[in-house]
C-alpha cells in the first residue's frame, strides 16, 4: 500500500515539473512515506529525520515532509522535530503538490491530516479517487507490474493494530474505476496487477441491485486482454465471499495460485486477546477448503509471537499450526505495542524481549525446514517466471563462466527466482528449468 501510494506522489510531482533528485544531499524537496504498524519503522523514521537535520544545517531551503500512518498518528508533533516542515496523512496526498509548492514558496511549517479518521467524508473519498485515477498509471517501480488499490481502510479493529486509526474506515472503489484503471494499465503494457485492500476479500461496493465482491472484480480483471497474471493481497480469514473467490482462482488461469491469509498465532487464547474472532482449527480448515478447490495453491501467514500473556503453551500451539498448515512462506514479528490500541491500553506488554527473541528465531526455523521441503518438490522443472530486474547480487557468475548478469523474477505463487540473462528481460515472462533452491529463493537456467 505505502508503495503505491509513494508511487502516486511520485507522478503527481513530475506533472507538477519535479525530477527524482539522485541523493538526498541534492534533493530541494525529500518526502518520507511512513508507516506504524510496528515501533522499528518509526525508529528509522526519526533516526532518517536526524540524518536530514544534519543536512539542512547547510542547505535550510531543503523541504522535509513526513507523509502516511506516521503523520496521521502523531500530526503536528512531528512539525516539532526541527526538520520537518510538512506533515500529510495518507488521506491528503492528493494535496501533496500544493502543499510543496506552498512550502517551497512560504517557508512556512504545514501540517494537514484529517481530525476525525473514522469519519472520512465522501468529499475526501471522491478526492483520492480522482487522484488514484489520473495517477494510477505511472507506476513503474517493478517493470510489467502495477499495483491497483480496490480498498483501503479497515473495520476489523484487532487488538494489536493500529491500521484502523491511521488508514481510517473502509472504503471501496467503485467496480467500474478499478477496472478502468486496470484496462488502461493494459494498454501501457503492464502484464500483472495486484489488487491491494487491508483486507481485501471483504472489497464489497453495492452497485443498484448487484453487489461486487472481489471474486467478481477477479472475473472481471481476468477478461482484460494483456493481462496475464493477478494477484490480491491481504485476505482476513473469513467465511464471506472465502469459497467465490477460490472458485474463480481455480477456474481463472490469470489469478495466480496464491493466497496471503495471516493467521498471527496458533492459540485459541491469544487469538480472543488479538479479537480475531476465529479459532486455530476453524483457520486450518479454512486452508484445506483453499487446497480442495485450488490444488496446488500456495498460502503465505503472518504472526506475531510474544503477544501479552502469550506462554509457552500459547507458542507451542503456535509451532503445530505452522506445522499444520505447511505455508511456503511466513512473515513472523516480534509484538511491538501500538499507541492508542485495544492491547496497548489494557495488556501489559509482559513477555521478555529475550523470550520473543527465541521464539521468533525458533518459529522462523520451523517455517525454513517446511519451505525447504516445499522447494525441492519444484527440483528440475520448468517454470513461467515473470522478470523483475536484476537481483541484488546482479555480478556476473564468473565462477559459472556466465556471460550474463543475474535476473531476478516470481512465479505465480510467489516464489523468487533467480537466473543468468540479458536485463531486456526485465518486465517480460521466462521459462527457466530449477536446478538448485533453498528455502527462500530458486535457482535456475533459461530454457
Amino acid at each position: 500500500m505505502n508503495k503505491l501510494d509513494s508511487a502516486l506522489i511520485t507522478a503527481a510531482l513530475k506533472e507538477a515539473g519535479f525530477e527524482i533528485s539522485e541523493s538526498e544531499k541534492d534533493a530541494d524537496v525529500v518526502l518520507l512515506n511512513t508507516c506504524s504498524v510496528r515501533q522499528h519503522a518509526e525508529q528509522r523514521v526519526l533516526s532518517h529525520l536526524g540524518n536530514l537535520a544534519h543536512i539542512k544545517e547547510s542547505r535550510p531551503d531543503m523541504i522535509v515532509g513526513v507523509i502516511g500512518c506516521m503523520a496521521q498518528r502523531l500530526g503536528e508533533q512531528l512539525l516539532e522535530h526541527k526538520a520537518v516542515d510538512i506533515v500529510c496523512g495518507p488521506a491528503q496526498i492528493p494535496e501533496i503538490t500544493r502543499l510543496v509548492a506552498e512550502a517551497l514558496r512560504e517557508k512556512k511549517k504545514t501540517v494537514a491530516v484529517t481530525e476525525r479518521i473514522r469519519k472520512v467524508s465522501s468529499k475526501q473519498t471522491q478526492k483520492f479517487e480522482e487522484f488514484e485515477s489520473a495517477y494510477g498509471l505511472e507506476d513503474r517501480q517493478i517493470p510489467g507490474q502495477a499495483f491497483v488499490r480496490a480498498m483501503h481502510g479497515c473495520n476489523n479493529f484487532c487488538s494489536f493494530c493500529i491500521v484502523p486509526y491511521v488508514r481510517g474506515p473502509e472504503v471501496c472503489r467503485s467496480p467500474q474505476a478499478i477496472i478502468e484503471q486496470i484496462r488502461k494499465l493494459a494498454d501501457n503494457g503492464i502484464k500483472q496487477v495486484t489488487l491491494l485492500g487491508q483486507r481485501v476479500n471483504a472489497y464489497k461496493y453495492k452497485n443498484g441491485e448487484k453487489t461486487y465482491c472481489l471474486a467478481d472484480l477477479l472475473s472481471m480483471a481476468s477478461d482484460i486482454e494483456g493481462i496475464e497474471w493477478i494477484k490480491f493481497v491481504t485476505n482476513y480469514p473469513s467465511e464471506e465471499f472465502f469459497d467465490r473467490i477460490l472458485q474463480v482462482m481455480a477456474g481463472s488461469p490469470k489469478v495466480c495460485n496464491y493466497l496471503h491469509i495471516p493467521v498471527q498465532s496458533g492459540s485459541d487464547k491469544i487469538l480472543r486477546a488479538m479479537n480475531r474472532r476465529y479459532t486455530a482449527n476453524w483457520y486450518l480448515e479454512l486452508l484445506d477448503r483453499a487446497r480442495a478447490i485450488v490444488p496446488g495453491i500456495a498460502i503465505a501467514g503472518d504472526f506475531i509471537v510474544g503477544f501479552p500473556e502469550e506462554t509457552e503453551e500459547d507458542f507451542a500451539a503456535t509451532v503445530e499450526l505452522v506445522k499444520k498448515a505447511r505455508y511456503r512462506n511466513c512473515f513472523i514479528f516480534k509484538y511491538s505495542a501500538r499507541p492508542d490500541t485495544t492491547a496497548d491500553k489494557r495488556l501489559e506488554d509482559n513477555v521478555p524481549a529475550e523470550v520473543k527473541q527465541r521464539r521468533n528465531v525458533e518459529l522462523l526455523d520451523v517455517q525454513e525446514n517446511i519451505s525447504t521441503q516445499l522447494s525441492l518438490e519444484l527440483l528440475g522443472k520448468e517454470i513461467k517466471v515473470l522478470v523483475e530486474g536484476l537481483s541484488k547480487k546482479s555480478h556476473r557468475n564468473s565462477g559459472d563462466g556466465a556471460a550474463e548478469p543475474q535476473l531476478m523474477g516470481r512465479t505465480s505463487e510467489d516464489w523468487i527466482v533467480v537466473f543468468n540473462g540479458p536485463p531486456s528481460l526485465a518486465g517480460e515472462f521466462a521459462k527457466v528449468k530449477i536446478v538448485r533452491t533453498s528455502p527462500l529463493t530458486l535457482f535456475g537456467e533459461p530454457v
